[in-house]
């Protein structure tokens, strides 16, 4: 958060106006808007190969392939982020804000890691890795709960009239 801009004293608005032209004028924020359906899209599909995968045993390799998709597709959005958070509120991580998301952020980002970690280090069987997979897609689908409701609380703070306009 810049120094200029204190959170209003409620707690009730997600953006002071100052970070609400910040998010409104950064690149970041498109980008921002264009990675989360493609990571989501992304996800949908590994989801799929997942299981698909510790049903029938079949399309490990596809499976494993869309995992590691997955991943590096998430690091690219949390890069981002992390960017558009610095740009809006004056820091990398954890605005107040987005504090809760960016903690379980912290969870999605592990597991996915440990993922990979796994993989390349040969430390789990297929079935296993699989398992961790969905474990990291849990976690994903609450986090990414979290920022859609966060996108939803922008969006009707954006079409309230503020209370000093009737003071």
């Amino acid at each position: 958060m810049h120094p200029e801009t204190p959170r209003p004293a409620t707690g009730r608005s997600l953006y002071t106006p100052q970070e609400r032209q910040r998010r409104d004028s950064t690149v970041w924020t498109l980008v921002q808007g264009v990675l989360a359906p493609v990571q989501f899209l992304v996800f949908l599909v590994s989801l799929v190969l997942v299981l698909r995968f510790l049903a029938t045993g079949e399309g490990e390799w596809a499976a494993t392939v869309s995992v590691v998709v997955k991943t590096l597709t998430l690091y690219t959005i949390m890069v981002t982020g992390c960017i558009w958070e610095k740009v809006v509120f004056g820091r990398y991580l954890f605005a107040p804000a987005f504090y809760w998301e960016d903690v379980f952020s912290m969870l999605v980002l592990a597991l996915h890691t440990a993922y990979l970690v796994a993989l390349f280090a040969g430390w789990l069987p297929p079935r296993a890795l699989m398992l961790l997979a969905l474990a990291a897609y849990a976690a994903y689908v609450v986090n990414a709960g979290q920022f859609l409701w966060k996108l939803r609380m922008a969006r009707l703070q954006g079409t309230l009239v503020p209370r000093e306009v009737f003071e």
